[in-house]
């Protein structure tokens, strides 16, 4: 699928949402297969959608933050709801072996040649996630991407999820920039929208070739890989001098 642009502007930084658009939460798909023979996928897809639907309970129920749960525990909760509703007898060697795999998801092949591309361009480039602070630091690490991201910013601290306002606006408190100075990427196509709505250049990688949410907002591009971060950069050779 081509990129598709709204709007011509170039940022001067770039968050990355990290699971799903940084490391494939669905590639624990495996050890659940080998757990559970032919329930592999369904299994990972059904943990995924739990596991984002209790982020948005906890963050929309109560005050100040009341029901918060960390993304660890609420991760935990929605492996174990999935499998009470496939009815797979996971015991608790196997949940922690599942919930381990979630320290080493795979990470896309293309992540570090666009990391790289874009520390060759003096672009700083973090991620901001609901992932835990120790979630984000050991995904990093297992996926080989240390030196190349940076801040790490994790909604831990605010005890709100995406697509809280106040999630979103760790971005340019933590790098000092407007927030239209920042270009945010995710795979989610809600987390994309949110970002769009909280005033972030948005790009939407959109690997599965999903619709676009009906919701009566765009990003500001969509592409099909992580590649297409680089579309919104000059290269150094095009770079006029001062």
């Amino acid at each position: 699928m081509p990129t598709r642009s709204r709007a011509p502007h170039t940022p001067r930084a770039v968050l990355f949402d990290a699971f799903g658009t940084l490391f494939d939460v669905y590639s624990v798909s495996t050890l659940a297969e080998q757990l559970f023979p032919g329930q592999g996928e369904r299994l990972s897809m059904l943990w995924r959608d739990k596991q984002i639907e209790y982020s948005r309970l906890a963050s929309m129920s109560g005050v100040q933050g009341e029901r918060y749960r960390p993304f660890w525990e609420i991760t935990r909760a929605g492996l174990r709801y999935a499998a009470q509703r496939l009815g797979l007898p996971m015991d608790a060697a196997a949940e922690d072996r599942l919930m381990n795999q979630y320290h080493h998801l795979s990470s896309f092949p293309e992540n570090k040649p666009v990391l790289q591309a874009l520390k060759a361009r003096d672009i700083p480039a973090g991620i901001l996630s609901n992932g835990d602070p120790q979630m984000l630091a050991v995904a990093v690490k297992s996926a080989g991407l240390d030196g190349l991201l940076d801040p790490l910013i994790s909604v831990h601290e605010t005890r709100r999820y995406k697509t809280d306002p106040a999630a979103y606006a760790l971005g340019p408190a933590a790098l000092k920039l407007p927030v239209r100075d920042i270009l945010f990427v995710s795979s989610n196509g809600w987390d994309a929208i949110g970002a769009t709505w909280y005033g972030y250049t948005t790009l939407w990688v959109n690997r599965a070739g999903l619709p676009l949410e009906q919701l009566d907002t765009e990003p500001t591009r969509i592409g099909s890989s992580l590649r297409a971060v680089l579309d919104f950069f000059p290269t150094p050779s095009n770079r006029t001098t001062p």
